[in-house]
């Protein structure tokens, strides 16, 4: 999977969360009792600019406007914004920075910064009002700050793998194993990845396919550097290999790859805080439509065929224009499907870093705001 989530903490400290807590929940107002907002019709942006959130199926083509749409509708009054990223060197991440060096937030009348800022860092400040929006995914430490009183959502997803990506769960075959009959209980797997993470959720789907779970295996914490060495020395019999890592393996009859993140899901993107999400929603839904229109203009399907972009996006990313083009495009999507945080959180309990009751996808998930920007009415 390519979004390389920082391993995060089981549990934020009980002075984090009584302290901000206090800051985050909204006294006046809740959910149910703010004004509805008017929904326009929005050009370029029709049918084909919103799909219904229980599709699941692989193929699943994600929502598209027409390049350029939606168009922006400059707020009145500049509103200077900050967005907390783990990474700004992740593919993943390139429709943001392309927005900000394409003029598109400015074109609302945002004046963005990106902040790298890793998540346990980054949510409090989130809660709280200090940061605008944060750039990450709904793992086991942002479920465990909404029940603790954060006020924190789900506003808009990221990306889903291409079908041709091997990002994801590979195993050293034993003798008299094949990719169809593996058999994962009691297996150390090495990851640079916490169990807290929203990787827990694939992984935890492949290795039950092969008599495994989170539960019944090994976990050891790797740098990044070491996963695929420790893989390929025997030090681990199976790893999380992030893109472009599993292509130093892939065709190596010694090694399967068991499964990565679903297609058609994604399992990140943007979170939004009090700020955004009560305060000054106008600019919450100015900022997912330009990120939306970013999308819709420079990475509406296979981007990577384009070498003068390629070369573009490289430079952005400060990577190697090689590495780049050395793994399938993403699949941007800015669109969250339906149970996705029921799912994680399943998965969150069954690696034992959870608390308490899951939360409803009502507490996790608003998808308004970027129904608003494509206009479409639930």
């Amino acid at each position: 999977m390519r979004t390389r989530s920082l391993a995060l903490p089981l549990l934020l400290t009980g002075a984090l969360l009584t302290g901000t807590a206090a800051c985050a929940k909204n006294d006046t107002a809740s959910d149910a009792a703010a004004k509805p907002r008017t929904i326009k019709a929005v050009a370029g942006c029709g049918k084909a600019g919103w799909t219904d959130p229980a599709d699941r199926a692989p193929d699943r083509k994600p929502a598209r406007c027409s390049p350029g749409s939606p168009a922006p509708v400059k707020l009145a009054k500049t509103r200077k914004l900050t967005i907390a990223t783990g990474t700004l060197a992740a593919e993943y991440v390139a429709p943001l920075e392309m927005a900000v060096k394409k003029g598109e937030f400015e074109k609302e009348g945002l004046d963005v910064t990106l902040k790298v800022l890793p998540t346990p860092d980054a949510l409090p400040l989130l809660a709280k009002g200090d940061i605008d929006a944060q750039w990450a995914a709904p793992e086991a430490a942002v479920m465990n700050g909404i029940l603790g009183g954060f006020d924190i959502k789900w506003v808009a997803g990221n990306f889903s793998p291409d079908p041709a990506s091997k990002s994801g769960l590979w195993v050293r075959l034993k003798k008299g194993e094949s990719p169809d009959h593996v058999t994962m209980a009691g297996r150390k797997l090495g990851t640079m990845i916490g169990k807290g993470s929203v990787i827990s959720y694939p992984m935890n789907t492949a290795l039950k396919k092969h008599g495994g779970g989170l539960d019944k295996i090994q976990f050891q914490q790797l740098g990044s550097a070491d996963v695929l060495t420790a893989l390929q020395n025997g030090g681990v019999d199976s790893a999380w290999l992030l893109d472009p890592v599993w292509r130093k393996i892939d065709g190596d009859r010694r090694f399967a790859f068991l499964g990565g993140q679903p297609q058609g899901e994604p399992l990140g993107g943007m979170l939004f805080g009090p700020k955004l999400l009560k305060d000054d929603p106008d600019a919450g839904v100015a900022l997912l439509r330009a990120y939306i229109r970013t999308v819709n203009t420079y990475f509406p399907g296979d981007y990577k065929t384009d070498p003068a972009f390629v070369k573009e996006l490289a430079d952005l990313l400060k990577i190697d224009q090689g590495v780049l083009e050395s793994t399938p495009s993403l699949r941007m999507d800015w669109e969250i499907r339906s149970g996705s945080t029921d799912r994680l959180q399943a998965a969150y309990k069954a690696a034992g870093v959870s608390e308490g009751d899951p939360l409803p996808e009502s507490r996790t998930v608003d998808r308004k705001l970027y129904e608003e920007a494509v206009g479409h009415k639930s």
